[in-house]
This record gives structure tokens, sequence and C-alpha cells, in this order.
């Protein structure tokens, strides 16, 4: 166990629990890059925290818990759920996440997040879209198209 790269990620999920893009940003390297199941890949700082500005915005009531944190001197990983109100449908997410992370210059330089896509389209869009378009690979490039705008106009906003 690296216990500077766990307090690493004691800080980046305490900070994202309460909302707090500063400190999340301070814990990334400016070259770091994001993947998940909705978003896929970005890459740079600026770009990954547009997706967690946008992420804040729009899960109104979020609560964020955190466990199972773990790290070596090169990567780490925990599990995080995410509870919210999509504020784009009015539903009810709760969404569970495995995240694994790689480290360079004591900051995440790597950030991935693993996710049931299925499970969380049927919760943010409801029936009989959800499960639908979670399941089929045209609606979820549906899906994973409609994101990538919403964060491009995020940013532009």
């Amino acid at each position: 166990m690296d216990d500077r790269h766990v307090a690493l990620l004691t800080t980046f999920f305490a900070a994202l629990s309460k909302g707090d893009t500063g400190t999340i940003e301070r814990c990334y390297h400016p070259d770091v890059s994001f993947g998940d199941p909705l978003f896929q890949e970005l890459q740079g700082r600026d770009r990954v925290m547009a997706r967690w500005r946008l992420l804040l915005a729009t899960g109104s009531g979020m609560v964020v818990t955190y466990r199972d944190l773990a790290a070596s001197s090169s990567a780490g990983s925990g599990h995080w759920i995410a509870r919210y109100t999509l504020t784009t449908t009015g539903r009810e997410v709760v969404n569970e996440v495995k995240a694994f992370f790689r480290f360079e210059d004591g900051l995440i330089v790597r950030h991935h997040d693993d996710f049931d896509f299925r499970h969380w389209s049927k919760m943010a869009l409801g029936r009989p879209a959800g499960p639908l378009l979670g399941w089929t690979p045209v609606f979820r490039k549906t899906i994973r198209d409609h994101a990538h705008q919403a964060l491009n106009e995020f940013q532009l906003s």
C-alpha cells in the first residue's frame, strides 16, 4: 500500500462528495485521461473537469459515498456510489462505480470508471427507453453522442 496515493484518492472522493471541483482538479495531472461507459474517453484536465462540473450540475441532490480505496506506487482503485436525481429526466439514479487509477508525479494521470451502462440507463431514462437504449449499440451511441454534445455546450457556457 502506498499511503500517499491512498490519501490522494481519499482527498479526491471527499472533494467529489462535497462537490468541491477545485480540490478534484488539484488531484489530477494536467495530462489526465478519463474513461467511463458513458463518455468513453476524455483527454486533458480541462475536458475531464468539465465532465465533473457537468455531472455535478445535472445531478440534483447528489450524494457520493466511497469505500475500499487501495493504491500502490503506480495504480489504485476504489468503489463509489453516486445517488442523485438527473435534472434532465427527473429520475432518481443510484450508480455503483468501480474506479481505477494510475499515478504520475503524485497525481492521478489516468482515471477509469466502470459501471453497468444498461442498469444506469434504465434508472436515468426509465422504461421503455432505458432498457432499450442501454442494450443496443446504436442507441448506446445515441446516448453517448448526446452526453458529448451536452459536455461541449457546457464547456462553452
